[in-house]
């Protein structure tokens, strides 16, 4: 298509002629396919969502590596639904935009189809209901197990008892107390608070807990690797909240019981005994020692 003279101040000049109308629909309809595609693409890699792990970590336990297999299994159900719709949506847009004023040709009831897109989507909701029951009853079941440790929160601190042995670890802000575990074991852990709401958590092993005043939280843990994890507690609980740490060390068996053992002996059984006295003593007291500095590794 082409324009003719224009007059411009009394003199004619020629217009630039105009694409074809046909090439014009066809480049806005490239801008569509560009954006529909772009757009989710740009906010996938805006989101830092890394593959084949999503974003999240494995963890160094039992239950924390199942917790994350049932993450990647919905990252990979939500990526399948979602690029699925996207290709119908973008097919439905490509197949039947509007061409002309002329109303297309109309169509209903193909039953194969509905059924479907209805069944289909209840399997997939069953599906992923089964897959989290399972993992929430792994992560709720307590078996029975010959470790046990009891671990006391307060204000700003935490106590590491160990029940039939006299290893007892005490530490609050800058002391951060070390709780020891064999690793490859069922670990049985009894919860509880002396003041406030605390939130017992460790990071490696992608797991948290309430440790609540009048009330046993109980649960237990299998960590699979050896090393030193920080913990801290993740309730909003006082003053000095944000120097409430702790530590996680797993060791090998052999390790753990020669850690049991050193508590044995006279001196650290006394030193033992003088740590529960000190912390009856910072529990009971109202205004607790100030730390002078604090630091934590992960």
């Amino acid at each position: 298509m082409t324009c003719g003279p224009a007059v411009e101040y009394g003199r004619e000049v020629e217009l630039p002629a105009l694409p074809p109308q046909g090439s014009t629909d066809r480049a806005r309809r490239w801008r569509r396919i560009r954006r529909a595609f772009v757009l989710p693409i740009t906010a996938l890699a805006l989101s830092g969502c890394t593959v084949p792990s999503f974003g999240a970590s494995s963890g160094v336990t039992t239950s924390s590596r199942s917790v994350f297999h049932l993450w990647q299994g919905f990252s990979i159900a939500a990526i399948i639904v979602g690029g699925f719709t996207l290709l119908l949506i973008v097919w439905a847009v490509l197949r039947y935009g509007r061409k002309s004023d002329e109303i297309p040709k109309q169509s209903q009831y193909h039953l194969p189809l509905e059924w479907l897109y209805t069944v289909v989507p209840i399997l997939i909701v069953f599906g992923l209901f089964a897959a989290t029951l399972i993992v929430e009853n792994k992560e709720t079941a307590n078996p029975k197990t010959n470790v046990t440790v009891d671990v006391l929160a307060f204000q700003w601190g935490w106590k590491f008892t160990y029940p039939g042995s006299n290893a007892l670890v005490y530490g609050q802000t800058t002391q951060e107390p070390e709780m020891v575990i064999p690793v490859n074991t069922d670990i049985h852990i009894n919860l509880r608070s002396s003041d406030v709401i605390h939130g017992f958590y460790v990071h490696a092993f992608d797991f948290s807990r309430y440790a609540l005043p009048g009330v046993l939280n109980q649960f237990t843990i299998r960590a699979v690797n050896t090393g030193t994890f920080f913990g801290q507690c993740t309730q909003l609980c006082g003053l000095y909240h944000s120097l409430m740490w702790f530590r996680v060390r797993v060791v090998t068996p052999d390790q753990y019981q020669a850690w049991l053992a050193s508590y044995d002996n006279p001196t650290a059984a006394s030193a033992a005994k003088a740590a529960g006295v000190a912390t009856k003593q910072q529990i009971s007291s109202i205004v607790p020692s100030k730390p002078t500095s604090s630091k934590g590794d992960n």
